[in-house]
């Protein structure tokens, strides 16, 4: 028995045909770690879903509406600086002062001068811009 066990053995040896094989080769699928950069939507979209932490802090919109006496005041600040500095283009100076800051504008011989002093914390900023010639 043992003989004939062995020649099975051997006739399905030489029966079997060759196998190839080759090495295993790891490919990542998180971008992060060099995977695919299609799957970040995927992997975020999953990580959002298993999420259940929720910030106790966090409101549901984080910005609150403006009045619309400020959107209004806002709205004049904007349009007499920019009265302000078109009135340099024709050689006018002129200043304005806010209830947050300063504002001073001098045209010196073709350089504009913008003086800003912030009201609360005293801090000033100058900018200055060179080559305007307001016979234009």
């Amino acid at each position: 028995m043992a003989n004939l066990s062995s020649k099975l053995a051997l006739l399905a040896v030489i029966a079997t045909p060759f196998v190839h094989s080759s090495e295993l080769v790891y490919t990542p699928v998180n971008p992060s770690f060099g995977g695919n950069p299609l799957n970040s939507t995927i992997l975020i979209n999953h990580a959002n879903a298993i999420n259940d932490y929720s910030d106790p802090n966090a409101s549901t919109f984080d910005f609150e509406e403006e009045s619309a006496l400020d959107r209004l005041a806002s709205s004049l600040e904007s349009r007499l600086i920019s009265q302000l500095l078109a009135d340099i283009g024709n050689g006018n100076t002129g200043q304005l002062e806010t209830d947050d800051f300063f504002l001073n504008v001098v045209d010196d011989s073709g350089t504009l001068l913008v003086q800003i002093v912030d009201k609360v914390s005293g801090e000033s900023t100058e900018i200055s811009v060179s080559g305007l010639n307001p016979d234009l």
